[in-house]
């Protein structure tokens, strides 16, 4: 009896030893570290950079441009259009972040969250309309000029920075707040130096992404007159030239990729320490 009861439990043992390697054999694969995550994403956007840079520097010096091409990309007139470009950009930004962080803290505020749902909704429908109908919406309201395409890219722009910023100072811990006004602090003074800090990151991701909106719009804006890399990029295709073509483009992206690493940077080292 007592040995075939050995034998009947002999398999069991036997299976347990096969199963028990196997789950030593199993490796634990470490978390990549945040910060590691971050200097590899800092890193990309340089290395397109210099890639691309490398294939607008092999394109100028080897190619011989016929007139056409060479009256296209005269250099005083790229440096032109790319200024302009440049400023189309910032300005449009700038006014995005003026209209969009000041309105999102004030819909977050309970006078006025109950009407955020129709403010946002409202906000939307700039990115709702294709960019070229924006653009030509904006030229009927206030005729051509630099100031309608800042105006459009503005429109445009809005709802990144100011869906972000609810977002990012909505998901602050209430019972933190309730902390700082035990302690005396104000509404004010919880919203400087409690909501704002821990809803920079989130905040700072959204004017990123206003930022490239607003790089690849300002291409478009040749069309109601402003000016800008659009035009050369615009000019090359009607007169069939794909290397001026390739070299519009090129400082387009050229420009998108050095901002985007600068935003970069701002939303990674302008954070408040410990967030």
């Amino acid at each position: 009896m007592s040995t075939a009861t050995d034998t009947k439990a002999a398999p069991e043992e036997t299976a347990s030893e096969e199963i028990a390697p196997r789950a030593e054999e199993q490796e634990v694969v470490p978390a990549i570290d945040e910060n590691l995550q971050a200097r590899i994403g800092l890193m990309i956007t340089p290395a397109f950079f210099l890639l691309l840079l490398i294939g607008l520097v092999y394109a100028w010096t080897t190619t011989e441009f016929d007139p056409t091409t060479a009256r296209i990309l005269g250099f005083e007139g790229l440096v032109d259009k790319f200024g302009e470009h440049l400023f189309i950009t910032f300005w449009s930004t700038v006014f995005v972040v003026g209209i969009a962080i000041p309105l999102g803290i004030a819909l977050t505020r309970p006078r006025l969250r109950g009407i955020a749902p129709l403010v946002v909704t409202f906000a939307s429908s700039g990115q709702a309309i294709p960019a070229y109908g924006l653009i030509v919406l904006f030229l009927v309201l206030l005729g051509q000029g630099t100031r309608t395409a800042i105006a459009a890219l503005t429109v445009f722009a809005l709802i990144p920075v100011l869906r972000n910023t609810m977002v990012g100072l909505d998901q602050v811990d209430k019972p933190t707040i309730e902390a700082a006004r035990g302690m005396g602090l104000s509404k004010w003074q919880v919203l400087r130096q409690i909501e704002l800090p821990l809803a920079v990151p989130v905040i700072l991701a959204g004017v990123r992404t206003a930022l490239i909106i607003n790089v690849g719009m300002a291409a478009l804006v040749f069309l109601i007159g402003g000016g800008a890399l659009g035009e050369t990029i615009n000019s090359a295709l009607k007169l069939n030239r794909p290397v001026a073509v390739f070299i519009g483009g090129a400082l387009v992206a050229l420009l998108a990729l050095a901002i985007d690493f600068i935003a970069a940077l701002a939303e990674r080292y302008l954070r408040p320490k410990g967030i």
